[in-house]
């Protein structure tokens, strides 16, 4: 038994029981993260500024602001990209192949295929699919290493069958201003050459607008859409940019819900809060439940799995920080509501007959079903992908997939007889809508 001395009790309580909510009151009571978008703006505008600027020199500035170093250049240079695949672990390797197999087979059997409809005789439309031409990868740094994101970015983009596939991620001081030795090899060990120590927003900006080659290197040039997840920088950076490119989803500092009831194991859940609360001092992880004994017996789970954890401070931060904790519902309709409201990045369903819960949820950008489906599984090895919207953005967004990197063309071909059909129509509503040029066109083919 876990002592009540070691119960970690500064997860704290939200308590929603004998509250009648609606969807606006509920999404306003919802624990959030004090940096925010608004927050972020204004620094992140000043980075997108400085880099259409001022290019490289403006990236070499960053670089040395935020990360200490110094750079001429930030491509990475082939040999390097080649040199860390050589020095990987062999059961890194081993993981980070079996990763790519399996997001391979799902993003494969994601790519839609394209329909033709013909409307009448001789009059054919064509939703048709076609891959975006270049795109800009993020993974981020900091913290952690994140190979992982190589595999999520790189495998459904590949999937799509984009032709031009760069890759930015931090540099870091002790490995001579380059990224991380296992996010260059897990880049090369996809095929991917072009690859950027550039972090941050900054990141994102240049990918963006693209960078004017200097003295040192090559031009860096504008991309299509933008993908990856990173702080509330990077995701406030692709929600200014996207007007101009496309982008995945604003997929921010990390978060867990878990919606759990009395056949809970606290241990569990206890765990798979800790898993994503080591990710940052602003990651998220909150437990939703009508069990007030779960929620105890979670907090001395919690007290317990944090003294052995390697990360335990940052752990401590995250949980009890004000963007996560426990939220007390009345029962399981009241917690799928509340789950909803959330729109959890990872939404774990640890309840009685969890398949038919998890059917019922409508917003998250990952549900895992049971006792043996953590978020960790999704990270790494399950298949799916773990760029994900966050901050209650999962009410409209989707987390990455083949899709991201498509783009649906309309092809419309209609013979004469086919024209001619519609022609008395379309004559009719271009002059109701006071827009007789259309008609005309229309005429003039068969005068």
């Amino acid at each position: 038994m876990t002592s009540a001395a070691n119960t970690f009790s500064d997860f704290p309580t939200l308590d929603l029981r004998g509250r009648s909510l609606g969807t606006a009151e509920l999404k306003a009571a919802m624990p959030r993260a004090d940096t925010t978008f608004d927050a972020a703006t204004g620094a992140v505008e000043e980075i997108i500024g400085k880099v259409r600027a001022d290019g490289f020199a403006a990236l070499a500035e960053l670089a040395r602001r935020f990360d200490g170093v110094e750079q001429r250049h930030p491509r990475v240079p082939a040999a390097a990209l080649g040199e860390a695949l050589d020095q990987l672990d062999p059961q890194v390797r081993a993981a980070l192949e079996e990763s790519i197999a399996r997001a391979r087979r799902f993003a494969e059997a994601q790519k839609p295929g394209d329909t033709d409809v013909e409307i009448s005789d001789g009059a054919v439309v064509t939703h048709k699919w076609i891959p975006v031409n270049r795109v800009g990868l993020y993974v981020p740094g900091g913290l952690a290493v994140y190979p992982s994101s190589v595999v999520m970015n790189v495998v459904p983009a590949q999937a799509a069958g984009v032709a031009s596939i760069a890759l930015a991620s931090p540099p870091q001081k002790d490995f001579g201003s380059l990224p991380h030795p296992t996010i260059l090899a897990a880049a090369k060990l996809l095929g991917i050459d072009e690859v950027y120590a550039i972090g941050g927003a900054q990141a994102v900006a240049a990918f963006a607008y693209g960078v004017p080659a200097n003295g040192h290197g090559p031009a860096l040039e504008p991309v299509d859409v933008v993908t990856g997840p990173g702080n509330v920088f990077v995701a406030t950076a692709k929600r200014l940019v996207k007007s101009v490119v496309g982008i995945d989803a604003e997929a921010g500092t990390t978060e867990i819900a878990i919606l759990a009831d009395e056949t809970a194991n606290p241990a569990f859940v206890a765990a798979d809060l800790i898993s994503q609360a080591e990710h940052d001092p602003h990651a998220a992880s909150v437990l939703v439940t009508a069990s007030e004994e779960l929620a105890q017996a979670v907090r001395a789970e919690l007290g317990r799995q944090i003294a052995g954890t390697k990360h335990a401070e940052r752990v401590r931060q995250a949980l009890s920080g004000p963007q996560s904790g426990t939220i007390l519902v009345d029962g399981l309709e009241q917690g799928i509501a509340v789950c909803d409201a959330y729109a959890a990045e990872h939404l774990e369903i640890q309840t009685a007959d969890a398949a038919a819960v998890a059917a019922r949820i409508r917003n998250a950008g990952a549900i895992f079903v049971g006792d043996y489906s953590p978020v960790s599984l999704g990270d790494y090895c399950a298949g799916s992908n773990h760029v994900l919207p966050t901050s209650g953005t999962a009410t409209f967004a989707s987390g990455l997939t083949v899709t991201t990197f498509l783009r649906a063309v309309q092809v419309i071909n209609y013979g004469s007889g086919a024209l001619r059909e519609v022609s008395g129509h379309i004559d009719a509503l271009s002059r109701a809508e006071d827009l007789p040029a259309h008609g005309d066109a229309v005429a003039v083919r068969f005068a």
